[in-house]
């Protein structure tokens, strides 16, 4: 499900594995050989490892490793003789509601290997920390090496009921007016059947957003790209919370 040219939804139809309907994430690499060497050299595993890259079904090269939380992180190459190429500017009707993912968040349950992770290895960079009460930390944000775009660290103590993990693994999309998206959903909604509340928030980060569910509990978030008043949101100081003794 195309969102643009570089960023689209993958749906399978398949047994959830216990990520709460999340079956992986991807971030594209100019050079997925390259990237393969360095992860190996710093000591990744590479999953299904053949010894070097292949090209996947839509004849881009790709090759799947494994974040500290178990996630399924995919490295692809756009290559000029694949289906993203051929279908360059196709598929991209007006009537969508965003034409940019912002942000994916996933579960995290250690802050610092995650960190190691996503920031010693792949180079993300932390710009902004956010918390849902005083006491504990609740999000890590970390831009991609080179580009705006951003991973969420879901921080949790205490491993979310099946049920709640779709609301902790989430995209989201930027639109321009939270108050325009609103109309055009409910109208949507209305038509397709879609009975739960939409309504506009104000998250933490001071930007307004909306958010939807999807027929197997995965949350879309549709957020405005600036705050509500053009500043930065303060980032927080609370700590991370302590891993569950039952996780």
């Amino acid at each position: 499900m195309k969102v643009n040219d570089r960023q689209y939804f993958e749906i399978f139809n398949e047994a959830d594995r216990g990520e709460g309907q999340l079956n992986h994430i991807s971030f594209y690499t100019d050079n997925a050989d390259r990237m393969y060497a360095y992860l190996k050299s710093m000591g990744v595993a590479v999953m299904s490892d053949q010894g070097s890259v292949s090209k996947g079904q839509t004849g881009n090269k790709n090759f799947n490793i494994q974040d500290p939380d178990g996630h399924i992180v995919e490295m692809v190459e756009y290559r000029p003789d694949s289906w993203t190429a051929r279908e360059a500017g196709k598929f991209m009707p007006s009537t969508r509601i965003s034409e940019h993912i912002m942000h994916v968040g996933v579960m995290v349950r250690d802050l610092n290997q995650s960190m190691k992770f996503y920031g010693g290895i792949l180079g993300f960079r932390e710009f902004w920390r956010g918390s849902s009460s005083p006491r504990e930390l609740s999000w890590v944000n970390m831009r991609v090496p080179d580009g705006e775009d951003y991973l969420e660290f879901m921080l949790y103590g205490q491993l979310p009921a099946p049920d709640d993990r779709g609301g902790k693994n989430h995209a989201s999309l930027t639109i321009p007016d939270a108050d325009r998206a609103l109309a055009e959903l409910k109208q949507r909604a209305a038509k397709t059947g879609y009975d739960r509340a939409i309504t506009i928030q104000t998250g933490v980060n001071r930007k307004r957003q909306i958010n939807l569910y999807d027929p197997d509990g995965t949350r879309i978030e549709l957020m405005e790209a600036n705050t509500v008043d053009g500043k930065p949101a303060p980032s927080s100081t609370a700590p991370p919370p302590h891993p569950g003794k039952n996780d």
